[in-house]
């Protein structure tokens, strides 16, 4: 069965929806840890390595992964997992956090790109329409016009993250019927622990924040509760829906529907952290979510399977049978 076959565009929505919601709450989770003086590479490290653990079983029981789709799984670790974090973090501390993550979600533009350009496939113009009402949209958002400075390397390590991006939706696309996407992600959060391991350098981690309080919306959780949430709801749930919903989309799709996370991270910020919003940020999300709209709907749901054929009557001429 290839993959193509399994494109279905409720349950696909559905994922994409759920994914939007899992990654969307990875801001507002990790806000308290970072505002207690935790650096941002260390929340990005305790994410992954939380998921790594947490899906180690799985690993272990897909082990001949590792045999069959070695590139697969080293690539997913490298660009989605890794990648897209590191090269963020690193942007944001050149360049304005609205511009680098309106630059980072460039990503489901160059999946278009390169479905169109290096596949040379037909990319729907409902999918085009909504991506670029979408990209629209969070430039209104986050009102990417204010306080923009330009600095060369912050635009050039945004655009990686970007790319990065793409090959999340691409990857995931990838992911034939012989690879179970949870033991893709489970290996993913494996390579992308030692690689920001190495990065962020975990030993220096203020572990004692792990003990301590933080306040949450008027919730006061230890740090080890929003580590655990970051790990299990904001990477292994939101990453197996992400492919899930790319497998039932398409690459292309499920990159406007993405644009829903940014929504998402608003709207949790808002009722948790009550950061409000005005006129033209709201409507940069309506805006946005008009775009993902469109998008999905760019892929066909479940086909019809044809109708058998009626026998053929022996006593009829070959001509009328």
């Amino acid at each position: 069965m290839s993959a193509h076959s399994t494109r279905h565009r409720p349950t696909g929505s559905a994922f994409a929806l759920l994914a939007a919601l899992a990654f969307g709450g990875s801001g507002v989770f990790a806000r308290p840890l970072l505002d207690a003086g935790m650096d941002p590479l260390h929340v990005t490290w305790l994410r992954v390595a939380g998921a790594a653990l947490i899906l180690l079983p799985v690993a272990l029981r897909h082990r001949d992964l590792v045999r069959r789709r070695p590139l697969l799984l080293l690539a997913y670790g490298v660009f989605p997992m890794a990648g897209v974090q590191a090269l963020y973090f690193a942007a944001v501390a050149r360049i304005p956090v609205g511009i680098a993550l309106l630059l980072e979600f460039l990503g489901p533009v160059l999946v278009l790109l390169w479905v169109r350009v290096v596949r040379k496939d037909r990319v729907s113009p409902a999918a085009i329409s909504g991506v670029v009402l979408a990209v629209a949209g969070l430039g209104l958002l986050l009102e990417v016009w204010a306080g923009m400075r330009l600095d060369a390397i912050g635009v050039g390590l945004a655009l990686g993250a970007a790319a990065a991006q793409a090959a999340f939706f691409l990857l995931g696309d990838a992911v034939g019927e012989d690879a179970d996407p949870l033991a893709v992600i489970a290996f993913g959060a494996l390579v992308a622990t030692v690689l920001l391991g190495i990065l962020s350098r975990p030993w220096n981690l203020p572990w004692n924040l792990m003990a301590s309080p933080h306040d949450l919306g008027g919730l006061t959780l230890p740090g080890w509760a929003l580590a655990l949430w970051l790990a299990l709801v904001c990477t292994a749930i939101a990453y197996f829906a992400g492919v899930s919903a790319i497998k039932r989309l398409s690459p292309q799709v499920a990159g406007g529907v993405a644009y829903l996370e940014v929504v998402t991270a608003i709207v949790m910020a808002w009722i948790l952290l009550g950061e409000s919003l005005n006129a033209t940020q709201l409507l940069g999300a309506v805006v946005i979510v008009t775009g993902a709209f469109i998008a999905q709907t760019a892929v066909p749901g479940t086909p019809e399977p044809p109708a058998p054929a009626e026998p053929a009557d022996p006593d009829r001429p070959a001509a009328l049978a």
